[in-house]
C-alpha cells in the first residue's frame, strides 16, 4: 500500500508524492453501520494514540480510533522502497528506553535490531566542512571533539549536569535547574565562547540543531540538559540512545504490531483519512466532529494532537489561558530529513558536518540498499530552511555540499514535516520558558478529554519511549474511571 505522506525522487521516475508503508491501514474504516456510543475515543494513530487504544481494548473499553492520515504511525513511519526501509521521521530506539524496551519485549522483536553505523570498511572518516575549509577525521577523533565540546557545554554544576538534575523525569522540581529553562543555547554557548576551539564550536552547535532543528536562539539549554541527562551524561551516550540502533524492517514494523493487538480484541472501531475538526465536551459527553461532519460521542476523549496542531481545533468549552498560551507558542523544531542513497559504497563508514553554510548540516551512513548503494541520513533545521519538495536542484546541492565528490544521487526519500498540516513541525523541541511555564498545564485534563503526546511526556519527551509513556498514562487514566463508573451503577 502507498500512503499520500512522503516523496521520493529518481532520475527515472522524477518527484513522486507517496510512498509505499506497511503502516498504511486498508480498508480505512471498520465501521460498517450506525456507530452506537462507545467508551472512549482516541484521536491519532501514532506511538501514543495505539498504546492508548491497545491497552485500552485489553482492559474491555469500547474504543473508537480517529486518524487524520492513511497510516498509523504519526511522526514515526518507514517507507519500503525495493524491499529497503527509509524511515520518514522517529527512527532509533534503546534498551535503556524502558516504555520501548517493554513493547519490544512484548512482541519479540528483540532480535529485529541493527546497528545504524558500520565502520569496518570504505572510507571510514568524519568530513568536518566549515567556513573555514574542510578537514577529516578519524572516527574516535570525530568522538574526542564532540565529547571535549559537549563537556565544555553541560558542565554548569562541575559534574556534567549530575549535580542540578539528578532525576531527569523529575527536573522541575529541582529549584535549582529552573532558571536553564530562561536560557537558550545561544546564551549558553555566549558564556563559554572562549574555552571553546573553532572545531569545538562547530561541532558543538552543528550537534545542538541536530538535536532541536531550530535555532540557536530558540534552542532551551534546559532542555538540551534533559537529553543530555536522559542519555547518562555522556556523549557515548548520546550516541547510543539517540541514533545508533533501529528496527531492521522500519519503525512501521513496529507500531503494526499494536494496532493489530487492538484490533484483535473485538473492542476497536476506527476510521482514518479523517481530521477533526471540532472536540465538545457537554453533559458529561465528548463529541467529536470530523471535518466531513461526521459526529462521534463517548464518556471520555484522549487527544493525541501534535502541541503545533491543537490550534487548529476548536474546543468547547474553550481551552484554559495558559495551555493556549503554550499552543500559541509551540515548539521549535522544522527538521529537514532528507535520505540520499549514492552510488559509493565506501560512504557506508562516512559521518560528516556541513556547517553553517550549507542547508543540510548533519549526515550519517546508515545502511546498504539491495541495489548495494550506501544510504546516507542527512539532516538539517530551521536556520537554513528548504523545502525540498518545492525545490529539488537545491536539495541536492544540500546534499552533495557535504561530501563533495562522493554524493552520486540515485535516489531522495523525505517527508517535509514543516509542512505537514497533522505535524507542523518534527519531534518536539521546547524554545526558552515554555516548559518551565506550561508543563503541568500541557499534561493537566480539559474535562473529559485527556491530553497525551510525545510532547509533554515527562521522561524521554519527544521520543518513542514518551509518546508509549503518555498513551499509557492515558489508558490507565480511563480504564480507571470507566470501571469506577461502571461498577458504582451495578451496585445501584
Amino acid at each position: 500500500m502507498t500512503s499520500r505522506d512522503g516523496y521520493q525522487w529518481t532520475a527515472e521516475t522524477g518527484l513522486v508524492q507517496g510512498v509505499p508503508s506497511i503502516g498504511v491501514i486498508s480498508p480505512p474504516t471498520n465501521i460498517t453501520s450506525t456507530l452506537d456510543r462507545c467508551d472512549v475515543i482516541v484521536i491519532g494513530a501514532g506511538y501514543t494514540g495505539l498504546t492508548a487504544v491497545r491497552d485500552a481494548c485489553l482492559a474491555g473499553l469500547k474504543v473508537l480510533l480517529i486518524e487524520a492520515r492513511d497510516r498509523i504511525g504519526g511522526r514515526s513511519w518507514s517507507s519500503n522502497i525495493g524491499g529497503y526501509p527509509f524511515e520518514m521521521g522517529g527512527t532509533w530506539v534503546h534498551w535503556g528506553q524502558s516504555h520501548v524496551w517493554r513493547e519490544i519485549s512484548r512482541y519479540q522483536m528483540r532480535d529485529e535490531l541493527e546497528p545504524s553505523f558500520d565502520f569496518s570498511h570504505g572510507v571510514n572518516h568524519f568530513q568536518l566542512r566549515t567556513n573555514h575549509g574542510s578537514r577529516t577525521f578519524s572516527h574516535q577523533e570525530e568522538d574526542e571533539l564532540l565529547a571535549s565540546a559537549l563537556h565544555k557545554f553541560v558542565n554548569v554544576d562541575g559534574e556534567l549536569g549530575r549535580k542540578i538534575m539528578p532525576f531527569p523525569h523529575n527536573a522541575f522540581h529541582v529549584p535549582a535547574v529552573r532558571q536553564y529553562d530562561q536560557m537558550s543555547a545561544q546564551d549558553r554557548l555566549t558564556e563559554i565562547t572562549a574555552s571553546l576551539t573553532p572545531d569545538e564550536r562547530a561541532v558543538v552547535e552543528s550537534f545542538i540543531l541536530l538535536c532541536s532543528c531550530a535555532t540557536l536562539e530558540t534552542t532551551s539549554f534546559f532542555e538540551f540538559l534533559h537529553w543530555w541527562a536522559l542519555c547518562g551524561y555522556t556523549y557515548q551516550g548520546c550516541l547510543d540512545y539517540l541514533i545508533s540502533y533501529k528496527f531492521k524492517r522500519g519503525q512501521s514494523s513496529f507500531a503494526i504490531n499494536f494496532f493489530k493487538e487492538a484490533v484483535s480484541t473485538g473492542n476497536l472501531l476506527y476510521t482514518f483519512n479523517s481530521p477533526v475538526q471540532s472536540i465538545e465536551d457537554q453533559s458529561g459527553k465528548v463529541t467529536v466532529t470530523t471535518r466531513d461532519s461526521r459526529s462521534y460521542t463517548a464518556a471520555r476523549l484522549i487527544s493525541t494532537i501534535p502541541l503545533n496542531v491543537l490550534s487548529t481545533i476548536a474546543f468547547s468549552p474553550p481551552l484554559g489561558r495558559q495551555r493556549t498560551a503554550a499552543i500559541n507558542v509551540g515548539h521549535v523544531n522544522q527538521c529537514v530529513k532528507v535520505h540520499a542513497e549514492v552510488s559509493s559504497p565506501e560512504m557506508r563508514s562516512w559521518t560528516g558536518i556541513s556547517y553553517p553554510f550549507n542547508k543540510l548540516t548533519y549526515a550519517i551512513g546508515d545502511g546498504t540498499t539491495p541495489a548495494g548503494n550506501t544510504h546516507i541520513v542527512c539532516f538539517g533545521g530551521a536556520a537554513n530552511h528548504i523545502q525540498p519538495e518545492e525545490d529539488l536542484n537545491k536539495t541536492k546541492e544540500a546534499v552533495q555540499e557535504l561530501a563533495p565528490g562522493n554524493m552520486d544521487i540515485k535516489r531522495l526519500v523525505f517527508h517535509n514535516w514543516s509542512k505537514d498540516e497533522f505535524a507542523k513541525g518534527a519531534w518536539f523541541f521546547s524554545p526558552p520558558k515554555l516548559l518551565s511555564v506550561a508543563l503541568d498545564e500541557l499534561r493537566a485534563r480539559h474535562g473529559n478529554v485527556l491530553f497525551a503526546n510525545s510532547d509533554w511526556a515527562v521522561g524521554w519527551r519527544s521520543f518513542i519511549d514518551g509518546a508509549i509513556e503518555e498513551g499509557t498514562r492515558a489508558a490507565k487514566t480511563v480504564t480507571e474511571e470507566l470501571r469506577s463508573r461502571s461498577t458504582s451503577r451495578a451496585h445501584l
